[in-house]
């Protein structure tokens, strides 16, 4: 694993997948944040990310999510709502033993739910950790 500093930042965009000029919005934004990973989406991107109120349809839902923030199917559905047709929602959350850890079984039991599909998971920065969520090809509609 590539430590937090040369090229820890400067990939994180890419290793999530994020092409340039992507439509990105962030959900779930608070004070331990890691603004680090936030600027290098920003630049990759060439310009800001959306807040979680914008209604533009967006390629990317970045979704920073901790253990006592709720209901995580009902917070994946309204991520589904803005979200382009082939575009992914990363849910990053504290990594073990971190304030707000969030177990993967628990991220695993919510996607079906909320009909995702878990693709992938990628260490983002040094206290977050990144799950990769896509519609599945099977799912032609929604409710």
């Amino acid at each position: 694993m590539v430590a937090a500093g040369d090229a820890g930042y400067a990939g994180v965009a890419e290793k999530l997948g994020i092409a340039e000029d992507a439509v990105v919005q962030e959900i779930g934004w608070d004070e331990d944040v890691d603004d680090e990973i936030r600027a290098a989406v920003e630049e990759r991107i060439g310009s800001e990310l959306l807040d979680e109120d914008s209604d533009d349809v967006v390629d990317v839902v970045l979704m920073w999510w901790r253990e006592e923030d709720g209901d995580l199917v009902d917070a994946l559905m309204d991520a589904i709502g803005p979200l382009a047709d082939n575009g992914v929602i990363w849910v990053l959350t504290p990594k073990t033993g971190r304030p707000g850890h969030v177990e993967p079984s628990d991220i695993a039991e919510a996607v079906p739910t909320a009909g995702l599909a878990q693709t992938s998971s990628a260490s983002v920065g040094s206290d977050w950790i990144g799950t990769r969520l896509v519609s599945p090809k099977s799912v032609k509609s929604k409710r």
